[in-house]
């Protein structure tokens, strides 16, 4: 234990000690106040957005078939398959770019319920041979004047969402470096407008967010035209 008697210098030195700290602590948490006091800095969002062309398209071609014998349903699939294949070929496609899935087939008379309806049909087919290329253009084109293949006897499906191409625009790394650049001159061409008009200047920048890009159609009647879109958020020091 200290004896302050006997050790008088102890007791002055460690008073000392506590009261330096103490005002240290004074000192710096005074003027932590007065540097977030001054601080001043502004938000502001940069839009880049722009249009491309799709340069993938994937086409599922789809029709039904029925017949009463099996065996003739898998010849009739054999025939249709290799009229659309060299339809397709004929007009550009290449082989590796043509896929044909196994037909769905229902035995009407394999189901457990009898719903009374006589049946014409004893086995319904439907298959799908899909497109997956790059030449846009050309898939375009076809998806109109496939339709005459239905004189041939094809029946294809028109459900708008099973069998409506899809476009893809799979460039996005080559053009992310200029629409973050853009939109980050468009965010200080902002922030510096803000800074005239409250008498201050345009400080170093404190923090960014690149923003998310998105990709999206430009309307529901073009949907091989995309939009690319991307915001950028940044906060800039404003000085005086």
């Amino acid at each position: 234990m200290l004896d302050i008697k006997k050790n008088p210098e102890q007791l002055i030195l460690g008073l000392s000690i506590f009261l330096g700290l103490t005002l240290l602590g004074l000192i710096l948490g005074k003027s932590a106040i007065e540097v977030k006091e001054f601080e001043r800095t502004v938000w502001v969002k940069g839009l880049s957005e722009k249009e491309f062309p799709a340069d993938l398209v994937l086409w599922p071609i789809e029709y039904s078939l029925a017949e009463n014998d099996f065996t003739n349903l898998y010849s009739k699939i054999g025939s249709n398959n290799s009229i659309i294949k060299s339809f397709l070929l004929k007009n550009g496609i290449n082989e590796n770019e043509i896929s044909v899935s196994p037909p769905q087939i229902t035995d009407k008379f394999a189901q457990m319920y009898d719903s009374g309806v006589e049946v014409r049909f004893r086995y319904t087919a439907i298959q799908t041979i899909t497109v997956y290329s790059k030449k846009v253009d050309v898939v375009r084109k076809l998806t109109t004047s496939i339709a005459d293949l239905g004189k041939k006897g094809i029946v294809f499906n028109n459900n708008e969402y099973s069998v409506k191409p899809e476009y893809f625009f799979t460039k996005l790394n080559e053009i992310k470096p200029s629409m973050i650049e853009e939109a980050t001159r468009k965010a200080r061409e902002v922030a510096e407008k803000f800074a005239n008009d409250s008498d201050s200047k345009l400080g170093k920048i404190k923090t960014a967010d690149q923003g998310q890009f998105t990709i999206s159609e430009r309307d529901i009647n073009n949907p091989q035209i995309k939009k690319v879109r991307v915001v950028s958020t940044i906060e800039y020091y404003l000085v005086d």
